[in-house]
Order: structure tokens, then sequence, then C-alpha cells
């Protein structure tokens, strides 16, 4: 709201914020991981940022031998992080305000400090072991061998210091500089193979957003690696297809459910956690939907010592070959998602999708929560422009998961650390058991950010 109120434009605004979110949370990635975004430009076109991680250039299917928790925390969990680069390219090309001005705000805050806010005092707690374990994390949230209490002010001055060289010199202090020198060095006496030759390779990818007419209004969203722009429109233009819903209904039992394969379930799907979404629109119907990430929260729980950066674990988004597979009835790794150099990881992250009338902006809505994005957006989306509920009821309904695989429905009943409750109906519970389903409430929400703009 600042960068806006200075007379930036929706593009400023959402680099302040995600930089300012890389500092206090232990979910957005700021400069340590990556990011998708959409923008739609007020009379203009539509561009989709894709800087999220990669492979680093050593990386391979072998380098985590036997041992799979390799690949989920600790330096080799770690992709090369994209996000600074994917923020300067599009504030480079559509920003207004200078861009020292947008990157200040986030090292004032990790410099003059933060207070520990429930929700991150609550993943802490979680963390719990692997931040006693890590150097950097204990530096900044463990006294007296504690994790500090709710409400303490944290500094991550080593931090402050990175962004000021990032809001003077621009990203080719990370990619190519002091901060990108210090990372490297870090990353390799921690044991990774991330070198400053990773950093300096990094491009973000400039593509064409997907784009879908539905009920009217034109949809656009991110385009592979990112699957939920892609599902997203795929699943709502078949849920409002009358041919669709006759194949469909075939297979549909009022009676009973049927296990995955009769379903057509063909791979195991891609699960991460540690997601922050911003939607913003600004007076002149400039729209930015980005979803950003280091994987799960407190990525590869590693801070480097030297910059105060979060590592990712961008690396467990890959696929490895399986070796056997002990339960044939679990559907092997997707292929499309095995390790290369280089490569990005498919994705669930749906930084949908900018909902445009007549040309003009509408809405913007996207959202965080690992594998249940796609759902949630898409239930929001139906929920306000098909089922025509306001747009806060159309984000607080409580929602029905189901991943095809594992074989179970998963159900909002749980109370955030702020004392909101959200369940689904009893009735509805006892329907569904009913019918054969396996129910499991869920102890983490998806979070939607849905912003609709009435025309005059």
């Amino acid at each position: 709201m600042s960068v806006l109120r200075q007379g930036g434009n929706s593009i400023d605004a959402s680099v302040a914020a995600a930089l300012c979110l890389g500092v206090v949370s232990p979910a957005s990635s700021g400069i340590g991981g990556g990011a998708f975004t959409v923008v739609k430009i007020a009379g203009g076109k539509a561009f989709a940022y894709d800087s999220r991680e990669t492979a680093p250039l050593r990386a391979t299917e072998n380098m985590y031998g036997s041992n799979p928790d390799l690949k989920k925390k600790g330096v080799l969990s770690a992709g090369v992080p994209g996000e600074l680069a994917g923020l300067f390219t599009a504030w480079k090309q559509h920003g207004k305000l200078p861009w020292k001005q947008l990157v200040t705000p986030a090292e004032k805050l990790a410099e003059g400090g933060f207070r520990i806010s429930k929700y991150l005092y609550m993943q802490l707690n979680a963390t719990r072991a692997d931040v006693l374990a890590d150097k950097g994390l204990s530096e900044l949230f463990v006294s007296n061998g504690q994790l500090k209490k709710l409400g303490t002010i944290i500094h991550n001055r080593k931090l402050a210091f990175t962004l000021k060289q990032i809001a003077e010199n621009g990203p080719k202090a990370f990619y190519n500089g002091t901060v990108g020198v210090s990372l490297a060095s870090d990353i390799s006496k921690a044991g990774g193979i991330i070198t400053l030759k990773d950093l300096q390779s990094y491009r973000v990818k400039v593509r064409k957003p997907l784009s879908a007419n539905i009920l009217g209004y034109e949809l656009l969203g991110m385009p592979p690696p990112s699957s939920g722009g892609a599902a997203m429109m795929l699943v709502v233009s078949d849920m409002l297809s009358p041919e669709f819903a006759k194949d469909l209904k075939k297979k549909i039992n009022d009676d009973k459910t049927f296990d995955p394969k009769y379903y057509g379930g063909m791979w195991n799907q891609i699960d991460h956690h540690g997601t922050s979404h911003l939607s913003i629109i600004d007076r002149e119907r400039n729209a930015v939907s980005m979803a950003t990430s280091v994987n799960s929260c407190f990525g590869a729980v590693m801070l480097s010592p030297s910059t105060g950066i979060v590592l990712n674990n961008q690396m467990d988004d890959f696929t490895v070959p399986a070796k056997s597979r002990s339960d044939l009835n679990v559907p092997p790794p997707a292929p499309a998602s095995f390790i290369r150099p280089g490569k990005r990881p498919l994705s669930s992250m749906s930084p949908t999708i900018n909902v445009l009338k007549d040309g003009k902006v509408k809405a913007a809505v996207g959202a965080s929560g690992g594998a249940n994005i796609i759902a949630a957006t898409t239930k929001v989306f139906l929920n306000h422009f098909f089922l025509k509920m306001d747009p806060l009821s159309s984000v607080l309904a409580p929602r029905i998961y189901h991943q095809l695989i594992p074989n179970r429905v998963l159900f909002e009943n749980l109370t955030t650390v702020f004392n909101d409750h959200f369940e689904i109906p009893k009735e509805t519970r006892v329907v569904l058991e009913k019918k054969g389903h396996a129910l499991t409430p869920m102890t983490g929400a998806t979070i939607v950010q849905f912003i609709v703009q009435e025309f005059d």
C-alpha cells in the first residue's frame, strides 16, 4: 500500500512486498527461492515470468544415493534461486519507481527487526529440531537452547547487508558479485554443489500466459512447468462442458467410490508446503498474481551464515526413477520431473489468474498450500463467478480436497493461529463416508487471495 501511495504501480508493489515477505515469512523466498508471476498491463499485453529454482549444473539423479532425506532438507536439497532475477526482470519492463526504493523496505525490516508472529512461531515449533540443528537459523531464532518466544523481535542484520548490496547494485550483486561469492562459499563449506557458475548461469523465462474463455471471462494463467494454470483452466472448462459431463456421468456411482485406477491416475503427486501468494491490482488496473516459494517452510532448513539467506529445498520437487515398487497400487514418479542440470521441476503453484471481462481486469486470484493449490483456486473462482457468492464468502467457504492418490478425502476442520474455525458440515461428511470415502481432517489450511474489482 505504501508503494502504491508513493506513485508506484502493482509491479512495483509486488517487488517490495515479495522481498519483505522473504524477511518475515518461513514460506516465502524473497531471494532464496523462486516464483511464478503473471502480469497484465492495463490496456496492453500479459506476461508470465518463470523465476523458479533450477537444478544445479552438477545435479544428477544419483546424488542422493539411498538417503531420500538429502533431497528433502539440508544443503543438497537446494536449487539455484531465481526469484530475485524474476522480480528485477518484471520491474525493468514495467516498474515506475526506482529499484532501490523498492528494496529498501525489506532491508529496513531485516535491520530494524520484526516480531515473531503467531504463524512464524507455529512453524518454528513444527520444525524445532531442524532449526536447533542449523547454526544460521539458531543465531536468529534460538536463545539458551530454546526457541525464542512469540512476539520476540528478530534482527537479521546479515540479510539486511545483503539487501543493501542488492538495492545499490541490482541482482548482479547476487548472481555475479559479493553476495553470490559468499553464498556459494557457505554452500560449498556445508557440502553443497551450487557454485558461483550456477548463479551466473541462471536465466528468467519470460513466457506467454495461458489463456482460456470461461463463462464469458478470459482467464490468464502460468504455463508449464507450473501445472496450476493449465490444470485450473482444464478443470473449469471440463466442469462446464456438457460433453465432458456425459462421459463423467458414466463413471459416477451415487452409492460408492472406487480405487484411483478407475479414475485414471498415472503418476504420484508433487507436494510442497512453503508457499506464499500475492494478488495486487492498482488503480490503473495493472494486475499481478505471484506465487513465491522456498518449497517447504524454512526451505532446506539452512540459513547461509554469511548472507542471512534461507536456502530453498526445491530439489525435493524433482523425482527420481523408482528402483523397485513395493506397492503396485501407488503410481510411479512422474518422468517430467526427473532431475536434469538446469531444469525446473513441475509445480502446483497457480499464480492465476487475472480474470478479464471486455479486456479489463476483473479479478486476480491464487493460493498457497502445496498440492491443494489448484483445487482451492478453482473452487474460489467457481464460488464467485458460477455460484454468484460474494468474494469474501467465496474464500471463507470450507473446502474438500481429493488428490486421487492417496485415495482419501481431506476436509477442512481446523482452527487457525488467529482462532478462526473452518469446518465442513457434519452432514456432508456422513454422506461421503456412506459412499465409502476415507475422510481425513486437514491440519493445515490452503490460503487464497482473491481481489475482485467492480465495474462502474
